[in-house]
């Protein structure tokens, strides 16, 4: 997965969506370019309030023990396959998960003639995705990575890398702490992923001031029609 990704509902329809006390007091605008460090919703089990919360949280993971949070842009993803022992995650991966919600997420390829084609994977028909997160507080905030896992079907032509997406009925296990971690960290049913849209959009997303809902409208061209070239990895910072 790359660093970029879209996440533009109210606090309202997310705190509906999600079953969560809206925690985000006006803190959430639409982000149609979220990037590394941008302060973006998640959902999360609150003990005091015993019930799911909705907060404002930016995007990389700072771990409690960290002196400060200069490698916050670093930490933005959290790989499946390491997440339970890394000595930056696992702690957040045993008790401090958290859902991330995304309209959709971006990749780029490069293209046979040289050229980058930006994607966004998003639901087909629209809809809200919820990525798997880890959260941890930081300096009176809250901070926070997606966790990644290896690419399947046809967005593996896009990215080796994509969020690891959460249905509905996995939200309540992911959020609740403990449990197995295989379990936890099962890919998406070729169902659930067989609803996404590999879209192609413009070039505009590549440079995080733009924003807008431009950004995410279909561009003519850039149709998958075989293995990609080459994937991009932009600078983020």
């Amino acid at each position: 997965m790359c660093g970029r990704y879209a996440t533009t509902r109210s606090a309202a329809d997310l705190s509906a969506l999600f079953e969560a006390y809206d925690d985000t007091d006006g803190a959430l605008v639409a982000d149609y370019n979220v990037a590394p460090t941008d302060p973006v919703p998640i959902v999360r089990m609150s003990k005091s309030r015993g019930e799911r919360v909705l907060a404002a949280a930016r995007w990389g993971l700072v771990p409690t023990w960290a002196k400060d949070a200069k490698g916050a842009a670093r930490m933005i993803n959290a790989r499946a396959e390491t997440v339970a022992t890394s000595s930056a995650y696992a702690s957040p991966f045993a008790k401090r998960r958290c859902l991330v919600p995304a309209d959709g997420w971006y990749e780029w390829l490069r293209r046979p003639d040289g050229r980058k084609q930006a994607y966004f994977m998003t639901p087909a028909g629209g809809g809200v995705l919820a990525m798997a997160g880890l959260w941890s507080p930081w300096d009176e905030g809250l901070t926070f990575s997606v966790v990644t896992t290896a690419a399947i079907g046809d967005l593996a032509l896009v990215h080796d890398r994509m969020p690891l997406l959460l249905p509905w009925q996995r939200w309540a296990g992911w959020l609740a702490g403990g449990g197995e971690a295989d379990e936890l960290l099962t890919a998406p049913s070729d169902e659930f992923l067989a609803g996404l849209e590999i879209r192609p959009v413009g070039p505009d997303v590549g440079d995080v001031r733009n924003d807008g809902p431009h950004l995410v409208a279909r561009a003519p061209g850039g149709t998958l029609a075989g293995p990609p070239e080459e994937p991009v990895e932009l600078t983020l910072f």
